[in-house]
């Protein structure tokens, strides 16, 4: 085997995150524990039309793309999630009825989907990383950003070490305040990504495939995913993961070590 062959194909900086979709897991496999902060995209959702073209939706997920992520990489996934869930509804009811701020239920890495809810269909005011509060979350200001934040910020008092996946939405040819609204923020998870340590961003806004007629076609059941647009997505997620990770290898160095009793104190 011709180690650095081997390496500089897994660390070609010509590659794109969504270039090569990954078998197994890849490289995410190293995570073991991962929490998805969602909403019904997270959580399975599959959205029916009766006999008089009443919506019903239903969270099977069993069909979400983290159980789909689970089973394909070997990990245990978490889902912190519901359809309809908003940044601000999970810090000041979801969570703590679900009891999912419990330490017991920790993990290496979450990730969090969440915005489309916030911004598209409650129209909330999107704010900055100037609304975080870094030494007291309660403090942090009441738009899109700060419960955002809130989230990170409960989530790295339990697991200080964990890393952070921030997840934009994808394109599907909205008019144009949508995707004013998409893109900004996309620009919002990336300044969450520069704010916070140990965090990254999985863009599928700019490199998913647009979610446009003839994907939903295929993908689409209705208004939400089906169960083959969920394990796609799965796939997508999974490839992003291990992309960063293969650019990133130092910063995956110790993962193995995040929320253990074990220090890893290098020589200077």
């Amino acid at each position: 085997m011709n180690i650095q062959e081997y390496m500089n194909a897994l660390t070609d900086e010509n590659e794109k995150p969504l270039d090569r979709l990954v078998t197994n897991g890849g490289f995410c496999g190293i995570l073991r524990t991962v929490g998805c902060v969602g909403d019904s995209l997270s959580s399975g959702e599959f959205e029916t039309l009766d006999r008089e073209g009443g919506h019903h939706y239903y969270d099977v997920f069993d069909y979400s793309w983290g159980q789909f992520m689970a089973r394909e990489a070997g990990i245990k996934v978490y889902n912190f999630s519901r359809g309809g869930m908003s940044a601000r509804q999970y810090m000041e009811t979801f969570a703590e009825e679900k009891d999912f701020w419990n330490p017991e239920l920790r993990c290496k890495a979450y990730i969090i989907a969440l915005g489309v809810n916030d911004l598209l269909n409650n129209h909330e005011t999107l704010g900055s990383t100037d609304d975080i509060c870094l030494t007291d979350y309660r403090k942090n200001k009441q738009t899109f950003a700060g419960h955002y934040a809130m989230i990170v910020q409960r989530l790295k008092e339990i697991a200080p070490d964990a890393k952070f996946f921030f997840m934009t939405m994808p394109e599907e040819h909205n008019r144009k305040e949508i995707q004013d609204l998409k893109n900004a923020h996309a620009s919002l998870m990336y300044a969450f990504a520069e704010f916070f340590t140990n965090s990254y961003v999985i863009d599928l806004k700019r490199y998913a495939p647009v979610y446009d007629e003839a994907f939903k076609e295929k993908f689409y059941l209705n208004g939400h995913l089906n169960a083959c647009g969920y394990a796609l997505t799965a796939k997508m997620v999974l490839s992003y993961i291990d992309y960063i990770i293969r650019h990133h290898f130092e910063d995956f160095k110790e993962i193995g070590l995040v929320n253990t009793p074990w220090k890893n104190y290098p020589k200077v």
